[in-house]
């Protein structure tokens, strides 16, 4: 009896120290996260940027002033609704401030100026994960709270072969020599991420083509994105960073630009992503932490996050975690899922390298459907961009992840991964109950251990292992 007692003693010591995703169902986590995402709420006053000087369908007349002290008042006065009324309002940078909520009325059109210079000044934002100071995002909040974009509007970056889209330094986006772009601002910034360099002398100028993002709320809580649709983003469209208590619902995007992620959350905790349509040029999400010294200086991990009930169509990848992830991730949860396109390239990708590093944990997903994607259903990838000049000694690892109920029509592969040689960066990867047809090339899975699949059928035949 004694015997038995001690052991029982020891396993009640150490079961604090087992994952709640072991201890029981993922999904009931799940929930008990969703509960504890802290909402917005708004006064009910109203400030009509009309009011304060907004003049609508005149491209030759910026808002900016008008909408930017419609803000400040509504902020001042102890906060409610901003409105944008129907309307084409031209407008350059806008900055959010604490208890406001931009709310753009059916019909209403935000529609922001494609001259850098309406973006100044500077102010200290990430680009693709570097610390910088860069021109604006179109909107943005810094160590704001309660603040939201809600909607039936319209927010139009005005993306185009003829502008923002050719700064990026590709043909195929209309570059021509002599165009601005950033060959000249990304190396720059690399250069002194590199180097450490402190961020404060990492300024980049107009001819250095770095291209805004279009929403990023920068160490921000309770941030709301509701309704709106965003369309032709210089950039990626929103980018929560540094943020906590994030909810994206009912948002609509449609912008096939260089760069164009739909919703790349950095570093950030507690963030919910539901009812959504992304159409993209590249990551429909992204999830990031953070760029090689820059993600690693702040070790903020992003974590926390749940993505159910979303459409996807074009893109790189359907839900992604990388590949600027040095931070880290875990507890991630992807629900009831659509995804359908020749031009979606994956339906869940981890992307990683030895310049990145960071620990990707705890990945779940369940009840995704796909017509069709490009190239695989799941793709773990630690051998992302190796071209990239830079320190190869923070070998990452990804762990603990679990797919089930998943279904695909038409694909290359199932499940590609590609690990380290020493198979111990890639483990515990399950993959159960899914059903994956017209599949090319079946599986490939190289430089992983424990990987598990349990009633995993490719075009119709048991795949286990």
């Amino acid at each position: 009896m004694k015997h038995k007692f001690s052991l029982l003693a020891l396993a009640l010591l150490l079961l604090p120290c087992i994952p709640a995703w072991a201890a029981g169902s993922p999904w009931d986590d799940m929930k008990t996260l969703e509960a504890s995402i802290e909402r917005t709420s708004f006064p009910k006053a109203d400030f009509n940027i009309v009011s304060f000087g907004a003049v609508a369908n005149r491209p030759d007349k910026l808002c900016t002033k008008a909408i930017n002290t419609a803000i400040l008042t509504c902020s001042s006065k102890g906060g409610g609704r901003v409105i944008v009324p129907k309307g084409v309002f031209y407008t350059g940078g806008i900055t959010l401030k604490s208890n406001v909520n931009l709310y753009l009325a059916e019909g209403a059109i935000l529609r922001f100026s494609t001259n850098q210079k309406d973006y100044l000044p500077t102010v200290l934002t990430r680009w693709e994960g570097m610390d910088c100071y860069n021109i604006q995002p179109l909107l943005y909040a810094y160590n704001e709270s309660n603040i939201a974009v809600t909607g039936k509007g319209t927010i139009d970056g005005q993306g185009s072969m003829e502008h923002w889209w050719p700064m990026c330094g590709a043909v195929k986006f209309g570059w021509k020599e002599g165009i601005i772009s950033q060959r000249t601002g990304r190396p720059k910034l690399q250069k002194a991420e590199q180097s450490m360099t402190p961020v404060e002398q990492r300024v980049m100028t107009l001819e250095d083509g770095m291209r805004p993002q279009m929403f990023s709320p920068y160490k921000c809580n309770k941030v709301l994105v509701e309704g709106v649709t965003f369309i032709r983003a210089p950039f990626w469209v929103m980018h929560p960073l540094m943020c906590e208590n994030v909810v994206v619902s009912g948002v609509r995007v449609q912008n096939h630009g260089p760069n164009g992620d739909g919703c790349d959350p950095e570093s950030c905790n507690k963030v919910l992503i539901e009812k959504c349509y992304f159409e993209t040029g590249d990551d429909c999400i992204a999830i990031k932490s953070g760029r090689n010294n820059d993600g690693r200086k702040w070790n903020m991990p992003s974590q926390n996050m749940i993505v159910r009930d979303c459409e996807m169509k074009d893109g790189h990848g359907g839900v992604v975690i990388g590949s600027e992830i040095s931070g880290g991730y875990k507890n991630l949860y992807v629900d009831n899922c659509k995804m359908d396109s020749p031009n979606l390239e994956r339906v869940i990708r981890i992307k990683t390298s030895t310049c990145r590093g960071g620990t990707i944990e705890n990945v779940f997903v369940r009840n995704v459907t796909v017509g069709q994607c490009r190239e695989c259903v799941l793709k773990i990838d630690l051998l992302y961009e190796n071209r990239e000049q830079c320190r190869r000694d923070f070998p990452p690892t990804v762990r603990n992840v679990f797919m089930e109920n998943v279904t695909c029509q038409k694909s290359d592969y199932g499940v590609s991964i590609d690990g380290l040689p020493d198979l111990t960066n890639v483990y515990n990867i399950n993959v159960k109950d899914c059903k994956f047809n017209g599949v090319k090339h079946g599986n490939k899975v190289t430089g992983a251990k424990d990987v598990k699949f349990t009633d995993l059928f490719i075009n119709g035949q048991r795949s286990d292992q």
